[in-house]
């Protein structure tokens, strides 16, 4: 799913990570240094550790953008997000307190053995932030043929139906995820009729507006199943469950959802 968080689809998140990475593994490398091999790097380990600290916080702001707006609710890649944005923060809590105790007399080991943790649990959540990019495809701008540009759009839900589109906005298999209060709905253009559908994949929570949709089946991008979009049940697993479809009506050129 498209980045809330962009530079002409470019995601900022990603950009500003390598900057706290690199300091704060630079923080606990020029420490180790300085401590175990009688280095003469005086206070450089502070001075990055406080640059990584910064720069992290920096980074979190995409971050938690991404995370409330673009990881899907109730998935398996929204608690995986959770976990990342938490050892994250705890990895900048613990090279803050190294900053704070490392000027006490006697205390170069408590240093070293905070830093060194701090970067292991960066570790973990780097690789859980990889996997949010790579399998989950957080921030990710997909395109296929005909797919056009990613369109999203919150609409305040009416009684009954609720104008979600016009009939010139999407092409035959062009998809839009429609934010309907708590519901997230994907509206889809086949190659004979306008289709609605839930956006959550039943198996992991994947969304299917980032997915690719053709022939009148949706699949999604997370584990590849696949789903028929004119009656919401399975062509393909791993998911077991069907996806709930809603009715569309079309009034002149205005495409309505009725829910």
């Amino acid at each position: 799913m498209r980045s809330k968080a962009h530079i002409k689809s470019h995601p900022i998140h990603p950009i500003l990570v390598a900057f706290p990475i690199a300091f704060l593994v630079g923080a606990f490398v020029v420490d180790a240094y300085q401590y175990l091999a009688n280095g003469t790097v005086t206070n450089a380990g502070a001075y990055l550790g406080i640059a990584g600290i910064v720069t992290g916080l920096l980074a979190a702001v995409p971050g938690i953008i991404d995370f409330i707006y673009v990881i899907p609710p109730k998935s398996s890649g929204n608690k995986r997000g959770a976990k990342h944005g938490i050892l994250n923060t705890v990895v900048l809590f613990l090279f803050g307190a190294a900053i704070m105790v490392r000027d006490n007399d006697g205390q170069e080991l408590t240093v070293l053995g905070i830093e060194l943790l701090g970067v292991l649990l960066l570790t973990i959540s780097g690789w859980l932030g990889g996997t949010l990019v790579y399998r989950n495809q957080i921030g990710v701008d997909i395109r296929y043929a005909d797919a056009g540009k990613w369109k999203e759009e919150e609409v305040e839900e009416q009684q009954g139906r609720t104008q979600v589109a016009t009939t010139a906005e999407l092409k035959v298999n062009q998809m839009k995820l429609i934010r309907l209060g708590d519901k997230r709905i994907v509206l889809a253009r086949t190659e004979t009729e306008w289709v609605a559908f839930d956006d959550r994949c039943p198996h992991r929570g994947g969304s299917l507006a980032g997915g690719s949709m053709m022939c009148g089946t949706v699949q999604c991008p997370w584990h590849g199943s696949q789903f028929d979009v004119t009656n919401g049940q399975v062509n393909a697993g791993p998911a077991k469950e069907g996806i709930p479809v809603y009715k569309t009506d079309i009034e002149g050129d205005k495409i309505f959802i009725v829910l």
